[in-house]
């Protein structure tokens, strides 16, 4: 469907394709699932880890989509999920679990582009750090307890989310320890509730994304990373771009992953610039631009869209989302990903 329409004009386009596809998901008006009409609705969250969607915003890559784009932030994934269930949108940048569930519901969706991999550091208290054995976990947060009195705590996003399951792996899969048992965790909220319980000495540890470990040197709190994703688990997931079924077979889905590829290659050639389009798009006042460019420093800011490089870590995350209770049933990969739309760039 997508292939015969290369030589339509934008407006002509459209107009033909809304007699395709009566939308699957109730209360859609045109071709494509969200907003109706010719409009390719975009969901983001202002968040370090959909970098792509601040430069296919602020370069103009989306006025190379043959559709117009309409784009909508979100505070939160579990938001995004709710949008896409009530048909309100097309395409998504957000965690690779929000985008688990959405499947997991039926919804008509898949993921056909990666935005990073290996975002995730686990910081601890410089004093922990300076005991942490990483051939000794059990006895490393043993001593803690010892010393302090009680047993170390994370503080992370919500249970179920990509840093909590990220946390939740390093603990019993890397080192053989339960939360609960060892070490306890706790879900205080999104990055700045992180930032806050950080600086305010709530919790003694966390699994976290850019730009928060970059805001903890600046502001000289005492932590450091004791361990990042990419040593422990290649690949691993956090933000991807999720697409409904409706737009897939479109001329612009095809676009829409040649710009997020474009972006892609534009943030890993132009890092302070990438940097200053972060920061416009989440705001100054919560990011600033000496901030955003440190955060291009650090070695969780590695930025993608090939979806094959993050299969086998979705795999597991698809089995501790399954776990936790936040999909119904483990996906498949088969269930999670379209390949087609990066393999034809």
């Amino acid at each position: 469907m997508a292939d015969s329409h290369d030589s339509v004009s934008r407006r002509g386009y459209l107009a033909g394709a809304t007699t395709v596809g009566t939308a699957a998901l109730a209360g859609c008006s045109g071709f494509f699932g969200g907003g109706g009409g010719d409009t390719l609705s975009v969901a983001y969250m202002p968040i370090y880890p959909d970098m792509q969607h601040f430069i296919m915003q602020e370069e103009g890559y989306y006025d190379e989509i043959p559709a117009p784009v309409e784009t909508t932030q979100f505070s939160n994934g579990p938001r995004i999920v709710q949008a896409y269930a009530s048909g309100d949108i097309d395409v998504a940048l957000f965690g690779i679990v929000p985008a688990m569930v959405v499947i997991d519901r039926g919804i008509g969706a898949k993921v056909v582009a990666a935005n990073i991999q290996e975002a995730m550091g686990i910081l601890a208290h410089e004093e922990f750090a300076a005991m942490w054995d990483p051939e000794d976990a059990a006895g490393s947060f043993a001593q803690w307890e010892q010393e302090q009195g009680e047993k170390f705590t994370f503080g992370t996003f919500p249970e179920g989310s990509v840093p909590d399951i990220l946390l939740r792996y390093w603990l019993s899969d890397v080192h053989g320890l339960e939360p609960g048992g060892a070490v306890d965790i706790t879900g205080p909220g999104g990055a700045s509730a992180v930032f806050n319980g950080l600086a305010s000495g709530s919790f003694e540890g966390t699994s976290i994304m850019e730009p928060v470990p970059t805001r903890v040197a600046e502001n000289d709190l005492p932590y450091e990373r004791i361990a990042k994703a990419g040593d422990f688990m290649p690949g691993q997931p956090a933000a991807v771009t999720l697409m409904s079924d409706e737009v897939r077979g479109t001329d612009a889905a095809q676009e829409f992953v040649a710009q997020h590829q474009r972006a892609t290659e534009f943030i890993n050639a132009n890092r302070d610039r990438a940097a200053e389009h972060a920061s416009t798009v989440i705001g100054s006042e919560t990011l600033s631009p000496e901030t955003a460019k440190r955060a291009m420093d650090s070695p969780l800011s590695n930025f993608i869209s090939d979806p094959h490089l993050i299969e086998d870590g979705t795999d597991t995350f698809a089995e501790y989302a399954a776990e936790l209770g936040q999909t119904d049933a483990r996906l498949s990969i088969d269930e999670i990903f379209d390949y087609s739309l990066y393999d034809n760039l």
